[in-house]
């Protein structure tokens, strides 16, 4: 893996420049077109290309129907021509590349075998099936290991256990139910498989075993990086089944692939998608993701999306269309410490998962910017003067190239020790690494204590050692830095991420073929590893969806993730208001959305903001999205804009946008399902800046009976005529004598703009 800080795949240099000269399209079809003489789409598009004079047999990679109507075909400009003006075609857009973006987090999240409504969920969710769209899977992880524990497959099940490279089908059980693999637009693009990724689902990055067993893996015992964070790992729903489908290799993710296994995981029957990848922004209908997953929304499958790892920065926000529940990262309640000691009796604390041998109670010398040039002090590889580095601690900064490969690079230049120190970039933030050689990473305080005594001091010495794993560490949760923030580029007024679950240093199943750091250097082999990013806490909310599936099994994507957002906290374990790593202030509702999740609050929510389909239409058209480009997302045969919604802002949504832009009033709409007891009352109460007012009528809703519906709305009036600059935040809550149902406000001054 080339990075752990952004625990995605990154693009190769190849794939990349391949990518902007490839002849690979997505073309999206309107079904209405399709004649009766064609029993099926793909005999239909299979016709419309023989009549362009197109071979299918050479050029038409997939053929999708259930999440979307169209087709994936490698064309020339010809042929794109050819298409264009074809009137059953609603839009072409070239195959875009795209990247994917544990033994504490379960007790850390309330999922405790002790408690009696949890346990029975458990038991329930064996009918729940979560799709996992990765790299593949390591089936003989112990996370996996499903033998008599499970009860039979259910038989709605339609999927497969694809046979390929090293992947006999009865590698598949009761635990992994299905297992697919979609490499034709990787391979149509020019890329290729480096030595040693299996034509097959099997997993060789390890990234997908990890985010699998996250969601639903196995109880496992005695697990563990190396010997730390030692314990029982588990997946948040270990009931229930996986489905896993291969649409990312080590150079890539393919939009036609990723389209191809959301297409094949609804029609295989999954409840619950989830995805930790995606691009950047763009509008929904060149979106494969948001097309894609809109058609598995409307089939009943809940979505989980990660929010992205291009945080602090604002407007970094990935995967936001509101089909979608975007998952941000935060930290858990555990540590792993390091030290460094210099001559100067100077102690500073940062963390590591090094696991070798110790560098013992020696003082070496310390040694920044070898060559004394930028790259040096970055430990770029090639960089470093061995004749300089040899037995020496290099202090490395952070940035650029992976803090893994960093270490790799003094190791190979006979360095003793690193030490690695963060820039401005990335503040305080600490993710620990699985290091070849004794190595610390430090914030940037501490980073800068350091690069000034050993600039200034010429016998500058040090050394390093491990605290191993440590508990109850406080504050805690923090946002990650690195989890992708709000506002949402593509639609102001709907506010992305919607959440934030536990993504920092989680432990979870890895691949038998890659060592915990994945450089190809790294020989060692472990069940299980310690990885960050929202490509973690992804899978953790899709997990906690999957119980909430099995104790809700007529609520909609919709229900079930309003239920995760409006049950959400915002306070640590000091009680204080939860805190951003990036500069260590109070976060906001950009970084956490609704907060951080409480699977316990969210079986029980009391109220709910549901919506269906055809509320999404209306929403849609409200954006000013042509017919055909509506068409594209919603595979309608025709699109009616009749009950569009006056302001985006208006979809049923558990969060609240507000971009006053030149307005100074705003006024949106909200209907609440009852899902509590029949006899609640609940009283409205706002809280927020002063320099907005907030008027809700009505303030108090009465439910005689469970599924009642009640509607209010809420008008917002900006006080100050003066430009206000800087967003603000509050909070609506509906609060009865048992439940609190909170929606978070975010209030911007900025000119709405959607993407078009």
């Amino acid at each position: 893996m080339a990075s752990l800080f952004f625990p995605f795949i990154l693009l190769g240099l190849s794939l990349a420049a391949s990518v902007l000269s490839n002849q690979t399209y997505i073309v999206y079809m309107n079904p209405a077109h399709r004649p009766s003489v064609h029993p099926t789409a793909a005999d239909w598009y299979t016709a419309e290309l023989q009549s362009l004079s197109i071979d299918p047999s050479n050029r038409l990679l997939y053929s999708y129907n259930s999440a979307a109507h169209g087709f994936a075909v490698r064309l020339d400009q010809a042929h794109v021509s050819l298409l264009q003006d074809h009137r059953s075609v609603l839009q072409i857009v070239p195959d875009p590349v795209l990247s994917l973006h544990t033994t504490r987090s379960p007790s850390f999240l309330g999922l405790l075998p002790t408690s009696v409504p949890l346990q029975s969920v458990e038991t329930a969710s064996s009918d729940v099936i979560i799709g996992v769209l990765d790299t593949g899977v390591w089936p003989e992880s112990p996370s996996f290991s499903a033998g008599s524990s499970l009860p039979p497959i259910p038989k709605r099940w339609r999927g497969a256990c694809e046979a390929g490279v090293d992947f006999p089908p009865s590698l598949c059980n009761r635990k992994l139910i299905g297992a697919r693999s979609f490499s034709r637009g990787f391979h149509a693009a020019g890329g290729t498989r480096p030595a040693g990724e299996y034509s097959s689902p099997r997993d060789q990055d390890g990234h997908g075993t990890h985010t699998a067993s996250t969601a639903a893996g196995l109880s496992v015992g005695n697990a563990s990086l190396l010997g730390y964070a030692t314990g029982t790992a588990r997946g948040m729903a270990t009931g229930a089944r996986v489905a896993v489908y291969k649409v990312c290799w080590s150079s890539g993710c393919l939009g036609s692939d990723i389209l191809a296994g959301i297409d094949a995981a609804v029609s295989d029957g999954v409840d619950v998608l989830s995805l930790s990848l995606g691009g950047g922004a763009a509008p929904y209908f060149r979106d494969t993701i948001a097309i894609g997953t809109f058609g598995a929304a409307e089939h009943g499958v809940f979505v989980s999306c990660s929010a992205g790892n291009s945080g602090p920065g604002a407007s970094s926000v990935a995967n936001s269309a509101p089909w979608i529940t975007t998952v941000g990262a935060g930290t858990l309640d555990r540590d792993f410490p390091a030290y460094a000691s210099f001559g100067s009796g100077e102690h500073l604390t940062g963390v590591s998962l090094y696991s070798g041998p110790s560098m013992g109670s020696k003082l070496v010398p310390i040694i920044y910017g070898s060559n004394k040039n930028n790259a040096s002090k970055l430990c770029l590889a090639g960089t470093l003067d061995q004749v300089q580095v040899k037995g020496k601690i290099v202090l490395c900064d952070r940035g650029v190239n992976a803090r893994v490969e960093k270490g790799a690079v003094v190791k190979a230049a006979g360095g003793a020790g690193m030490i690695l120190a963060n820039t401005a970039a990335s503040g305080e933030e600490l993710v620990a690494d699985s290091h070849l050689l004794p190595a610390v990473a430090v914030g940037k305080k501490a980073g800068d204590v350091i690069r000034n005594y050993v600039i200034k001091n010429k016998n500058a010495k040090g050394v390093i050692s491990f605290g191993g794993t440590v508990l109850g560490i406080r504050p805690s949760p923090v946002v990650a830095a690195f989890s992708s923030r709000g506002p949402n580029v593509v639609v102001p007024q709907i506010l992305k991420p919607d959440l934030i679950g536990p993504g920092v240093n989680i432990l979870a199943a890895w691949s038998g073929a890659a060592g915990p750091t994945g450089l190809s250097k790294d020989d060692r082999r472990t069940q299980f590893n310690i990885v960050s990013g929202t490509s973690m806490s992804c899978p953790h909310i899709s997990g906690v969806a999957a119980l909430l599936k099995a104790a809700h099994p007529d609520w909609s994507p919709a229900a079930i993730k309003s239920a995760l957002m409006t049950t959400s906290y915002t306070s640590d374990n000091t009680n204080s208001p939860l805190l951003d790593a990036a500069g260590g202030q109070i976060a906001n509702a950009y970084a956490y959305g609704s907060g951080y999740v409480d699977p316990q609050k969210a079986l029980s929510p009391g109220l709910v903001y549901d919506l269906t389909t055809n509320d999404y239409i209306a929403f849609l058209c409200s954006l000013g999205y042509s017919s055909q480009h509506i068409q594209v997302i919603t595979r309608r045969n025709e699109v009616s804009c009749a009950n569009k919604l006056s302001d985006p802002g208006n979809l049923n949504y558990p969060s609240f946008s507000v971009v006053f832009g030149k307005k100074r009033v705003v006024k949106y709409t909200r209907e609440v399902t009852n899902v509590g007891l029949a006899g609640s009352v609940y009283s409205v109460k706002v809280t927020g800046p002063e320099f907005v007012g907030v008027t809700v009528k009505p303030t108090k809703l009465v439910f005689k009976r469970a599924g009642q519906k009640a509607k209010y709305s809420v008008t917002f009036i900006s006080k100050n005529k003066a430009n206000i600059t800087n967003d603000a935040f509050g909070w609506i809550s509906w609060v009865s004598s048992q439940q609190t149902v909170r929606s978070p406000v975010a209030y911007s001054w900025k000119i709405s703009r959607t993407l078009d």
